[in-house]
């Protein structure tokens, strides 16, 4: 993908020295990157909106999954970008574990484990976005729901598939088994990220991935860096199957409304698809993540019950913070991306 534009002195010392084609000069790029680094975790208010290092994250973060344009792949492993990504995790986990509301930790196993998440997902109340695109949204917000949807769903699956080799036994069976229908049992049409790729098409929206990384708020970005943080590391593994449980758990219903919402609008089934499919195979895969995943996993492992649920917890609290951004934005005629509402090729007036 492109290179996301800076927001902030982070994000641009990190592009300076992405692109820097003077080997002299390297040192002092990575020098002015540390120390800019330093002062803005140091001194930011809240690092799930901070624009700049949840920007910064993400494109060091990008370098993992398909490289940056103009960017030489070496980087991916580079002592001062890794530096970088560990500073600002440490900030970032630090945060998450604060603030994520916990409720009671199960005994570890299946059945305990998985009532507790059915628990925990059934009492969600963060915003819903997908009521209000089911009954009120406009055009040109389904569209916005979209490009803030797509800076996961473009590469959906990624993020949770860094787990596979850190899992054994039932619980790595179980996210295969759901992995495999997420990247369409090996079928290029039928990968969910190509669904969804069509649906943006479908609407005239630019199906590149990484196209609107740019125009969307710093908590979209932290949704998709707090998966990759969870995926990356083998000590969050528990965090990261908690996370796919919940996000499974809590899909097939607004799925169903976001369908909904886009008939209501006037399209047919080149856009719906994707959400009518997720219906039907998430309503089977809530099943798998919550007992044979996160439950499996705890029976296995006990002492990852904790990050199990702190995964699962995390996962609801920033999509409702995600999520409120959206409504608030909207329910006060605004635009929810960053500079205002775009106009996209193929709008309807």
């Amino acid at each position: 993908m492109k290179l996301p534009a800076a927001r902030g002195p982070v994000s641009s010392a990190l592009c300076a020295l992405l692109t820097n084609h003077e080997p002299a000069t390297e040192p002092g790029l990575a020098g002015v990157l540390r120390d800019c680094a330093q002062t803005a975790i140091r001194d930011t208010d809240d690092i799930l909106l901070d624009e700049d290092l949840q920007a910064a994250l993400y494109t060091a973060y990008e370098l993992r999954y398909s490289g940056l344009s103009g960017v030489d792949d070496a980087w991916e492993w580079n002592a001062d970008v890794l530096a970088l990504c560990a500073a600002i995790e440490i900030r970032f986990e630090r945060a998450l574990r604060d603030r994520v509301p916990m409720p009671p930790l199960p005994v570890p196993g299946v059945d305990t484990v998985a009532a507790t998440l059915f628990e925990l997902t059934g009492a969600d109340t963060g915003p819903s976005v997908s009521r209000y695109l089911a009954k009120k949204a406009t055009d040109g917000q389904a569209r916005e729901f979209l490009i803030h949807r797509s800076v996961y769903q473009l590469k959906e699956a990624d993020p949770h598939s860094w787990a596979i080799p850190r899992l054994h036994g039932r619980a790595k069976a179980a996210l295969v088994e759901i992995q495999a229908d997420e990247y369409g049992g090996g079928r290029l049409a039928h990968m969910h990220s190509e669904l969804f790729a069509r649906t943006m098409r479908e609407l005239g929206l630019d199906d590149t991935h990484g196209g609107y990384v740019d125009v969307v708020p710093a908590i979209v970005l932290a949704s998709s860096n707090m998966m990759t943080m969870f995926g990356t590391h083998r000590r969050l593994r528990g965090a990261i199957a908690g996370h796919l449980a919940a996000f499974e758990m809590t899909s097939s219903l607004p799925n169903r409304q976001y369908g909904n919402g886009f008939r209501r609008l006037g399209y047919d089934q080149r856009v719906t698809y994707y959400f009518d499919e997720h219906v039907e195979a998430d309503a089977v895969h809530e099943q798998i993540a919550a007992r044979d995943l996160a439950g499996g996993l705890t029976d296995d492992e006990p002492g990852l019950v904790g990050d199990v649920v702190f995964g699962a917890s995390a996962c609801l609290f920033v999509d409702a913070l995600a999520g409120a951004a959206l409504l608030t934005a909207w329910t006060a005629g605004e635009s929810a991306l960053l500079g205002g509402a775009l106009e996209p090729a193929g709008a309807r007036s």
